[in-house]
């Protein structure tokens, strides 16, 4: 059967990065299947065979094990052989197998509900591209169904090899580039939760000269999104920084792939503008980031290529190495969750940083602080220097992807109409441009811009507003997410029928 049927009966489908989908249904017949898959792509490509080395690592999540464990029975049952790199970031795994010219997968939901995993596959030498995933799609696979029993489980347990450990190069990553001095005099707070980088993060940090407090380490996972902040997290940033002790609050996503970095009064800065920071302090001279990213970057003018992108990391990538080939380096890549990525290599201060071609968290925070050290100036100065443009994002929960393409259909047939009739129209005024890279994204006569997209890893309808104001782009979110609380009422069975035709 072919791994689109089993995506198909399964309903554990390809996101925005990676299969996810309920633990439930995540059986581990499901993820051996997709095991299976994507190792014969591979090899197809060259990159896999008898005896090649297969690194693994995953989350926090309480459902990681079992999966890893039917990853590791499938990597085995093809003749693989499979590293156990334990529980690490996904940069921390990529960095180690790139390096080798290994395949790597990473067993995460990243910032989704613990009810929810996933599998992020890559290559030997980079992440899968979404032309990899049309032909994982297309394997045919058969299971050795002896192997499970009639709820799709494994009938004998997996034993893991013993630990690789990656973390130490991957710390030594970030000391060697910016010396052992770069955060010397800083107070940092690293916001533990269940992100699996919780512990390396502050490694890296004291190896550079700062001084680290652990706060809120949890028993439990916490799906902390970097792209939209739970109130929770608002808050907690605002009362560490209270006693005004910190010069910044570090954290990130549940695989440590994202970042999300606060100012000393707990403000958390949003990822698009770290990007802009961590690419200006790199002296970029490509930039690609999606589309729903702060439009900051083109107005604050230090690079000589900008372009944009649908959302995700493999469509950055994909147009971030068209500039490598086209020799307009350095090139980098970010997006508006805060993932920053490293398509060539970088020098300072004589001192070169090799390219890292996935989602990095702790290159930017870093890349920020030590900016703000060198210039003599706090994050939220940094932030203050560019172009006034202000972005926040947030999502309607629980609501059917099906629902969003729906309503964002008759929106897109008919915007200026719809965009009245929503009442969009009289908070903004008039329509001036759409684009429809990824979504839709609507920007009005006063430069308000309103983006809809449904998620791609989760039942979620996600809404981005840019202003030129922080009070204006607060406000306009909120008033937004009220409008759009009406597409969560059911609809009649024959509208999305004649939707489907």
């Amino acid at each position: 059967m072919k791994i689109s049927q089993w995506m198909e009966q399964s309903g554990v489908n390809f996101g925005t990065s990676g299969a996810r989908g309920l633990v439930s249904k995540m059986t581990d017949m499901v993820c051996f299947a997709y095991t299976m898959g994507y190792l014969q792509h591979l090899s197809t490509l060259g990159e896999f065979s008898p005896q090649t080395m297969v690194a693994v690592a995953g989350d926090l999540r309480s459902s990681t094990p079992r999966i890893m464990g039917a990853c590791i029975a499938a990597i085995e049952y093809m003749g693989g052989r499979p590293l156990f790199c334990g529980f690490v970031p996904s940069p921390a795994l990529c960095h180690y197998a790139f390096a080798l010219k290994i395949p790597s997968l990473m067993v995460t939901g990243s910032h989704i509900p613990a009810d929810r995993n996933g599998i992020k596959f890559n290559r030997a030498q980079g992440e899968f591209l979404k032309n990899d995933e049309e032909a994982m799609r297309a394997q045919d696979i058969e299971l050795p169904k002896e192997m499970f029993d009639t709820e799709g489980m494994l009938i004998k347990s997996v034993a893991f090899p013993p630990i690789t450990d990656v973390l130490p190069d991957f710390i030594a990553r970030y000391r060697d580039f910016f010396g052992p001095d770069a955060l010397r005099g800083f107070y940092l707070g690293i916001y533990q939760h269940s992100a699996v980088g919780r512990d390396v993060l502050v490694d890296i940090v004291e190896s550079l000269g700062a001084e680290a407090i652990p706060l809120a380490r949890s028993k439990s996972f916490v799906a902390v999104d970097t792209e939209a902040v739970r109130p929770e997290d608002i808050a907690l940033a605002r009362k560490w920084a209270e006693p005004r002790k910190f010069d910044a609050i570090l954290t990130t996503d549940g695989d440590s792939d994202r970042p999300l970095l606060a100012d000393k009064d707990g403000h958390w800065l949003r990822g698009d503008v770290l990007g802009i920071l961590a690419s200006r302090f790199l002296k970029a001279a490509s930039v690609t980031t999606p589309v729903s990213s702060n439009t900051a970057l083109e107005k604050a003018g230090f690079a000589q290529h900008m372009q944009r992108t649908r959302i995700g990391s493999p469509f950055v990538i994909s147009e971030m190495m068209k500039a490598i080939e086209a020799g307009v380096t350095p090139a980098v890549g970010y997006e508006a969750n805060g993932g920053f990525l490293l398509g060539s290599d970088v020098t300072y201060e004589e001192r070169t940083l090799s390219a890292l071609p996935t989602r990095d968290s702790v290159l930017p925070m870093i890349c920020a602080l030590v900016a703000a050290k060198l210039e003599k100036k706090g994050l939220s100065s940094l932030v203050n220097d560019l172009p006034r443009r202000f972005t926040q994002s947030d999502r309607l929960t629980e609501m059917p992807t099906e629902k969003s393409l729906y309503h964002i259909d008759l929106l897109r047939k008919n915007p200026n109409e719809n965009v009245e009739n929503l009442g969009f129209s009289e908070i903004c005024g008039f329509l001036s441009h759409v684009d429809e890279t990824d979504g839709l994204r609507m920007t009005f006569q006063n430069d308000d811009i309103v983006h809809l997209r449904p998620s791609g890893n989760a039942p979620e309808l996600r809404i981005y507003v840019e202003t030129d104001s922080p009070d204006r782009t607060e406000t306009l979110l909120q008033q937004g997410l009220n409008i759009l609380a009406k597409w969560k009422e059911p609809l009649p069975e024959n509208q999305l029928q004649n939707f489907h035709k």
